[in-house]
């Protein structure tokens, strides 16, 4: 009789964990962004169209500072159940490990790749005032000009700081690397003419773009924008080597089983692939981009060696 219970009580809580796994327990997407930016707007689309696919309650909860740290160690030491997520950007994911001598996560040891999210590329972007119309107009003003030209970014090491290095050295423009604490007090600057220009993701440039309160000089990617199909490609105007693109992807804790990282992929996958939630990103500037995460994998890899190597190289050491 006492057999027959604890068999009852044991398979009762099994069948209770996995009702709590597949249905009951909320999906937590950690974000290193407070809540408005361009990061936090994807993250939202994907916990919406993620908790259709999963039926389960999905939330985005905003941890920044210290540039990914917090959000990362917070969502390493979670329990690794694929109840609790991390979705960053590139740099807290790739740039990081060469920006500081000793980091709270290593993305090998403390992550499992979930999926790519969306590619957002750069672009550079000026006052309206500027003159200048191409990015080889603002190089040629930067060699004339007594001063360097003043170019904002988000922070010491940022993927603006690092782009703006690669085109100093690609072109020989005389440039000085201005840095802010986040993008939203670079672009306010650019706007009011405190400095001259920033690289930016696209989703967050958009919209002064249209409303012409900045003006694109160039993208820095292999071909041009859909939502701005007139402004050519550094490489079209014979600028080459700094191509930039600030992904967003999903990680779960190391150690999260292989069938749940495999159930969030396809989740995921099949998000980006809706044609509603396909067109919000779209709309935004974002370009959905699913990947296995194998293929997230070697994304990081490469990314680490390239941007670690522009970093030492540069000796940029993050604050």
């Amino acid at each position: 009789m006492l057999r027959r219970l604890a068999m009852i009580l044991v398979t009762g809580l099994a069948f209770a964990g996995a009702v709590f796994a597949q249905g009951g327990a909320p999906v937590k997407i950690v974000i290193a962004f407070p809540p408005g930016g361009p990061v936090d707007f994807v993250a939202r689309i994907l916990a919406q169209g993620l908790g259709e696919e999963l039926a389960q309650s999905v939330i985005v909860e905003n941890r920044p500072g210290a540039n990914g740290a917090i959000s990362a160690q917070a969502v390493a030491k979670s329990a690794p159940d694929g109840t609790t997520l991390w979705f960053t950007s590139a740099g807290a994911a790739v740039m990081n490990p060469a920006l500081y001598d000793s980091l709270t996560y290593d993305m090998q040891r403390d992550f499992a790749p979930v999926s790519l999210v969306v590619n957002n590329v750069e672009v550079l972007v000026v006052n309206p005032a500027n003159p200048a119309t191409s990015v080889t107009e603002l190089v040629a003003q930067s060699k004339q000009d007594a001063h360097p030209i003043p170019i904002a970014s988000s922070g010491i090491g940022s993927m603006p700081h690092l782009a703006m290095e690669l085109l100093a050295d690609s072109s020989g423009a005389k440039l000085m690397h201005v840095p802010y604490k986040g993008a939203a007090p670079a672009i306010t600057d650019v706007m009011g003419g405190q400095v001259s220009g920033f690289f930016g993701d696209i989703p967050g440039l958009i919209g002064f773009i249209k409303g012409g309160r900045l003006k694109p000089l160039g993208i820095a990617a292999p071909s041009r924008h859909p939502l701005l199909p007139d402004v050519r490609t550094l490489d079209e105007q014979g600028i080459h080597g700094v191509e930039s693109n600030n992904w967003y992807a999903l990680f779960a804790p190391a150690r999260t089983p292989p069938a749940r990282i495999e159930q969030l992929n396809a989740g995921v996958r099949r998000v980006l692939t809706s044609e509603s939630y396909r067109k919000r990103l779209l709309e935004s500037g974002a370009e959905p981009m699913p990947s296995t995460p194998g293929e997230l994998a070697a994304l990081v890899k490469a990314d680490t060696a390239k941007w670690g190597r522009i970093i030492r190289d540069k000796k940029i050491k993050g604050e």
